[in-house]
């Protein structure tokens, strides 16, 4: 199933990591209830609850699942097990053909950047396993903005490094709050489903 880019003579281009370049959703999601369990969660974290997160930061997750069920889970120590489950699974990760391969074929012709609400080591971990780090120069991660997704600060930050306008970027999504992020940040956006493998 290839790619529909919309039509518009575009200078550069924004990908998101986890669903998007690389299939590991999936086992974030694994990692997710693993930890939640580990750290006696009295609920159950359901999958359309995690699909519809995507792109959040995972302390965030922890906070609005806090606020839903009424519980005082820790979004640190949450996140770290989480992060540290996950890792362990990284060379499991394989790429998203279709995008994977439509970033081959930018590489070297425009700029491009990873923008993704997981931690650097976590992108660069996936990156790696599916042989696409070294197309990406430019790699933003919440660490580096003040607010992560929905608001727009880690895609106009990857602009603003690539030095290119806002509106003529296009951001590669597979999450809700990915999709909001780029169209606050001016840019137009593809959301890619996941039943593109």
């Amino acid at each position: 199933m290839p790619l529909e880019i919309p039509d518009y003579p575009f200078q550069a281009y924004i990908f998101d990591c986890d669903g998007t370049l690389v299939d590991s959703m999936p086992l974030h999601y694994l990692a997710w209830t693993d930890a939640l369990n580990q750290h006696n969660a009295p609920f159950v974290f359901t999958e359309e609850e995690f699909y519809a997160s995507a792109g959040m930061k995972e302390q965030d997750v922890v906070r609005q699942l806090n606020t839903k069920h009424g519980t005082n889970l820790d979004p640190l120590s949450v996140d770290e097990l989480k992060m540290e489950i996950f890792a362990k699974r990284i060379p499991e990760v394989q790429a998203v053909g279709p995008v994977a391969e439509f970033a081959k074929s930018l590489a070297g012709r425009f700029p491009i950047a990873v923008a993704s609400g997981s931690e650097e080591s976590t992108v660069r971990g996936c990156l790696d396993a599916t042989g696409l780090i070294h197309l990406f120069p430019i790699i933003i991660t919440p660490k580096k903005v003040k607010h992560g997704k929905p608001a727009p600060d880690m895609f106009l930050l990857a602009a603003e490094q690539m030095g290119i306008a806002p509106s003529e970027c296009l951001v590669l999504e597979d999450g809700n709050s990915g999709i909001q992020a780029a169209n606050a940040a001016g840019m137009q956006s593809l959301f890619i489903p996941r039943t593109l493998r």
